[in-house]
């Protein structure tokens, strides 16, 4: 049998206006301590959004969407919190915040591959 791991998850949402609290996913971001392994995956495909939201900047979303992936590899680009240690890039990234890029609550589970396990999340929970 395989051994599975701890992981937490949390989904990430674009709010094109904050003030009515409408999102749409956007992508997922997992982490496993035990495997040391932090990763996001975000779709690029903005015409939900876009529906939602014709007015919203797609090119400062897209700065922001970098920024979560530049984080998430630890890159140097990312400055002080992209050299924080993985825990705390993970829990930067999924604080809460009331800006246009969020992230829904912690949720823990238990896997046996984290590489699989955030694209069945991605597909379940994004596309």
């Amino acid at each position: 049998m395989q051994d599975t791991h701890l992981f937490e998850y949390a989904v990430i949402r674009v709010v094109p206006r904050v003030d009515r609290e409408e999102f749409l996913n956007v992508g997922v971001i997992l982490y496993c301590p035990p495997l040391r392994y932090l990763d996001l995956i975000c779709t690029r495909d903005y015409s939900k959004l876009l529906a939602l939201d014709p007015t919203i900047d797609v090119g400062e979303l897209e700065k922001h969407l970098d920024a979560f992936g530049a984080i998430t590899r630890g890159e140097a680009a990312a400055g002080p919190i992209g050299r924080m240690e993985i825990a705390g890039r993970f829990r930067w990234l999924t604080a809460t915040r009331s800006t246009v890029l969020q992230t829904s609550k912690v949720h823990p589970g238990l896997c046996g591959d984290p590489r699989v396990t955030i694209v069945k999340l991605f597909e379940d929970l994004v596309l």
